[in-house]
């Protein structure tokens, strides 16, 4: 069975935009630089659901058909626009032959900050997981 999933991504604010656009989330934090210059983050921050749809994407790949049947996400810090997050899926539990239990996570590249944090299960269509 797969253990561990990662992948490195850099997300941009051309990501931010469009991500605002579709699920209609344009709290300025995300996408305007000016305003979210005079936050206590500096600069715009990316949407939890992007990364987490960053991280889903991931699962999908590995587990083609794979529905997802829970999430708990936690956003300790934030993910900037432009930096290297290092995106992560590991197998934590099997409770039955069709259902992982996956840890999920977003790190930092430059310094280890883990940006979102959670766990979600998934139940793989068609049989067993490998």
């Amino acid at each position: 069975m797969i253990a561990a999933i990662r992948e490195t991504r850099v997300f941009t604010q051309a990501d931010f935009d469009r991500f605002a656009g579709i699920s209609g989330d344009d709290n300025p934090i995300h996408i305007d630089p000016g305003f979210a210059a005079e936050t206590r983050f500096g600069r715009t921050v990316a949407h939890g659901m992007l990364l987490y749809a960053g991280l889903w994407g991931l699962v999908r790949r590995q587990f083609p058909g794979a529905v997802q049947e829970t999430q708990d996400l936690m956003f300790p810090a934030p993910t900037y626009a432009g930096d290297a997050m290092r995106l992560e899926v590991d197998v934590l539990d099997r409770p039955a032959p069709d259902r992982l239990d996956l840890a999920v996570r977003v790190v930092s590249e430059a310094d280890g900050t883990v940006t979102l944090d959670g766990r979600t299960r998934i139940r793989l269509v068609g049989g067993e997981a490998p």
